[in-house]
């Protein structure tokens, strides 16, 4: 089997794993019952407020950094499940929000997430559902 054959499938089944482990992680860090409904539902509040928050120079770098990573893979085409999959094609998108806008209110507080919501107050509120925070 010529080498190249054989770095191309080490590649794939590379890929393949990697995306078989973002797919668990994403099971495991789902929104459990309706908090799946509500972070659909408030997403592009959601995606508002992480374009304000990456913006944010009273954040440190590397919650910013972070912020504007995950604007790029939500305008990334490629996802780890495709968009054209009813509802689970979009759930990829707002778990990994979800996760990550976690991370973000544990280092820089809830307030500074507070100040920049750009939502409703019930919006507002489900947020703090959806990532398990408190006010």
């Amino acid at each position: 089997m010529p080498w190249w054959l054989d770095l191309l499938i080490g590649l794939a089944a590379a890929v393949g794993a990697a995306w078989f482990g973002l797919a668990v992680t994403l099971a495991v860090h789902r929104p459990r019952g309706r908090l799946l409904g509500e972070t659909l539902r408030i997403l592009p509040d959601m995606i508002r407020l992480l374009r304000r928050l990456a913006a944010d120079r009273s954040l440190s770098r590397a919650v910013r950094i972070r912020l504007w990573l995950l604007l790029i893979y939500l305008a990334s085409p490629i996802d780890i499940i495709p968009d054209f999959i009813p509802v689970l094609g979009y759930a990829d998108d707002a778990i990994i929000a979800v996760v990550i806008l976690r991370s973000v209110v544990r280092r820089a507080g809830i307030d500074a997430v507070r100040a920049q919501w750009p939502g409703t107050e019930d919006g507002f509120a489900a947020l703090t559902r959806i990532t398990g925070l408190t006010e």
